[in-house]
């Protein structure tokens, strides 16, 4: 087991929804994906989150403002990780064949 929460969310996307809905194209995974993602995110009490389902205790933890988040260069922090520079990657290796 590597991260709990992952592996419980994973579990339960795999039970209800792709083992229960059949797919004939792209469209109709990401419609029906849309649809299960906003019952589970609004219609779902999380026992972790006091009985509330995940938009109310989002709700409740007060506005939150994009321009702050670390990641855009608002917050106290750094991101953890920075932007991938596209660069190029073969570079000569320290054995030569032969």
């Amino acid at each position: 087991m590597q991260n709990g929460f992952c592996e419980a969310f994973n579990s339960k996307m795999r039970d209800e929804f792709l083992n229960q809905t059949l797919f004939f194209d792209v469209r109709s995974v990401r419609d029906a994906l849309a649809a299960w993602t906003c019952d589970y995110n609004t219609a779902r009490p999380h026992s972790a989150l006091g009985y509330q389902t995940r938009a109310a205790y989002r709700a409740a933890c007060g506005p939150q403002r994009a321009d702050a988040s670390p990641a855009r260069g608002g917050g106290p922090h750094p991101p953890f990780a920075p932007t991938a520079h596209m660069s190029n990657n073969n570079l000569p290796t320290l054995v030569q064949p032969g």
